[in-house]
């Protein structure tokens, strides 16, 4: 049986605009943690040079809005919350790093609503990491 292309589902990943514009956001994201000062804290959990974390988010955030799961691929059984076990996330961090994403989507070409979808579940993913108290 052949599908059709009413029968094709549009992905987060193809709402958000691809590739182009999930980098965008990395990009803005970083660009933020590196010279605004109110994200200082989270700035310091980083190493020097942010190129090799820039296309791990942008990887991460393509596969799980839905599109290329290269990520997933090059990082066989690790989630989200195993990749920042070892890091100090306390909630003055999480919170940052909340702050920094959610400018960086409501500054790219992201539909407003789609983007305060992504915020509300990052969120959750950005508290979950908290392992101990500011």
């Amino acid at each position: 049986m052949a599908t059709s292309a009413s029968d094709v589902r549009e992905t987060p990943f193809d709402m958000v605009g691809g590739a182009t514009v999930v980098r965008q956001v990395v990009d803005l994201f970083y660009d933020l943690m590196d010279r605004d000062p109110a994200y200082a804290a989270l700035r310091s959990l980083h190493a020097p040079d942010l190129a090799l974390m820039r296309e791990s988010l942008a990887g991460f955030l393509n596969a799980w809005l839905g599109g290329p799961r290269d990520w997933f691929t090059e990082h066989p059984g690790v989630c989200v919350m195993s990749a920042h076990a070892k890091i100090r996330v306390d909630r003055e961090t999480a919170d940052q790093w909340i702050d920094a994403m959610g400018r960086s989507i409501a500054d790219s070409p992201i539909d407003p609503q789609l983007g305060a979808r992504m915020i509300e579940a990052l969120s959750g993913m950005a508290s979950g990491m908290v392992r101990s108290p500011s």
